[in-house]
């Protein structure tokens, strides 16, 4: 699947329930979570968009898709505007490990173990996306990742925080 620009897409249209606020705007070292992960990925890619939050582009089919509708957008821009895949990130993901990319990209789909938002999509499954959102589930990126028998890729000894809460950020920073 090596070949062709790469799109980077961060996953930013969840509620933020755990966190009480809108927690991309939280600021780590003076910078917006947001502009942290949106910085991480910016190397590893062509370019970067922002899905799930105004401003950016909006979940597919409709808004408050979760995750999966971010990921659907953003696969069908890539298919759209010549990208051969997405690399993925959450909002709450400030770190992007510089060998991450090479150990997720190939021919099938890809994430890293314990951290789902982590991922490689070829863009030519966003159709498959499209069924998928379309079906009666309940929208879970485990159950997208089954469908689909996603690689999962293991990186032992790698520690990324995911922040959930105010106190994992207070504990990063």
């Amino acid at each position: 699947m090596r070949g062709g620009p790469i799109l980077g897409a961060v996953l930013a249209g969840g509620r933020s329930s755990r966190f009480g606020s809108d927690k991309a705007l939280a600021l780590l070292d003076g910078k917006s979570l947001l502009d942290h992960a949106i910085a991480a990925l910016a190397s590893h890619v062509a370019e970067v968009v922002i899905c799930g939050r105004d401003g950016g582009l909006a979940d597919r089919p409709h808004p408050d898709m979760g995750p999966l509708g971010g990921l659907n957008a953003a696969l069908h821009h890539a298919l759209s505007h010549g990208f051969v895949g997405v690399l993925t990130t959450g909002c709450d993901m400030p770190f992007y490990p510089g060998d991450l990319p090479a150990a997720l990209i190939g021919d099938k789909a890809a994430v890293l173990q314990g951290q789902q938002l982590l991922g490689w999509w070829p863009a030519t499954l966003a159709f498959e996306l499209d069924a998928h959102l379309g079906e009666e589930n309940n929208r879970s990126i485990h159950g997208w990742l089954e469908r689909i028998n996603a690689q999962t890729v293991e990186m032992p000894g790698l520690m990324l925080p995911n922040i959930n809460r105010p106190e994992d950020l207070a504990a990063l920073a």
